[in-house]
């Protein structure tokens, strides 16, 4: 028993030696995170979160709202920062809620974020579908028909996540509107009922993007199949956002990168997050990764919070990286 209680005494000594040595230039300030109600960005949140405390800021526990509400939240100092900002899919609600006279925005935090339409790879290659204005055609609209109205059923985007913006305005563009209907609900229950069809051996048509765990579920170029657009077209502040790869492929969307996104005026008064969030980079498949491992049933906030100390241990050197330069921005 002595000797639990000496090394526990040792143990305590040598973390307060290393508290006091560094830096902690978020002493006595509080941040306060936002995310949406998708529980799978929580990962990249929390890393987020975790590099803060070890600044010294009091991080309190991550509020969820509509991404709309995120950014006037933080826009007004009423939150602090989000890491879900998706470039440019965000940008109308960026924008209106202030934009860059508002918000603080360096560096690339995740990127490749893709986003499109599939079809099961099954009806495909049996009709010769590749691209998604063949479904003007009411007798193929009429394969992914999940409620007897003749029209293609399109398991789409929540409402307020901006992916609802595009895919309505492109159902207009591609000339859609007679064929193919937008479901617009809980996503999480549209998709699980999308796979559900699938598994059962029925076409699917549906909307989803990376990181996410939908594509290690149904997984492209095995199980289903990206379908093309005819043209690029983009609404508001992405008007102007051509859609096309350099291979010439064109998904309808273009590939997005997610940043930190913070209230500008609290940056400028800490500048150690400031750098820390211009810094701090996320690879898309160690995202896709976690949200599998949540999908399959490490979902809890215990799973998650173990998932982030798992990912940190493995690059140690990284985390420690973006901690240093961060506490050395505020000297």
């Amino acid at each position: 028993m002595r000797k639990i209680t000496i090394l526990a005494a040792a143990l305590t000594t040598l973390a307060a030696t290393q508290i006091s040595a560094a830096e902690m230039p978020g002493k006595g300030i509080t941040v306060k995170p936002v995310q949406s109600t998708i529980s799978e960005e929580t990962f990249q949140t929390q890393l987020v979160s975790r590099a803060l405390e070890k600044l010294g800021y009091t991080v309190d526990t991550t509020s969820e709202v509509d991404y709309n509400v995120g950014y006037t939240s933080i826009a007004s100092g009423d939150a602090t920062f989000t890491a879900v900002n998706w470039q440019p899919l965000h940008d109308d609600m960026y924008k209106a809620a202030g934009g860059d006279k508002k918000f603080y925005r360096e560096g690339n935090y995740v990127e490749g974020a893709a986003q499109g339409y599939l079809i099961d790879k099954k009806t495909a290659e049996k009709y010769h579908i590749t691209r998604i204005d063949q479904l003007k055609d009411p007798k193929l609209a009429k394969l992914f028909d999940t409620n007897g109205d003749g029209k293609a059923d399109l398991t789409g985007c929540t409402p307020g996540w901006g992916c609802e913006a595009v895919i309505n305005h492109q159902i207009k563009a591609y000339e859609l509107s007679n064929t193919v209907e937008h479901n617009q609900g809980n996503y999480s229950a549209m998709i699980a009922d999308t796979i559900t069809r699938y598994k059962e051996g029925k076409p699917i048509l549906y909307y989803t993007w990376t990181p996410y765990w939908v594509s290690d579920v149904l997984v492209p170029g095995k199980d289903v199949v990206w379908l093309q657009v005819p043209f690029s077209s983009m609404p508001g502040e992405q008007k102007n956002v051509d859609t096309k790869l350099p291979n010439g492929a064109n998904y309808g969307f273009p590939v997005n990168s997610m940043h930190i996104v913070a209230n500008k005026a609290w940056t400028e008064k800490n500048p150690a997050a400031a750098k820390l969030f211009a810094e701090m980079k996320l690879p898309v498949a160690d995202i896709n990764a976690q949200n599998s491992r949540m999908h399959t049933g490490e979902s809890s906030e215990s799973d998650i919070a173990r998932h982030v100390d798992g990912w940190i241990k493995a690059h140690q050197a990284q985390f420690d990286k973006w901690v240093s330069d961060a506490a050395a921005a505020a000297k």
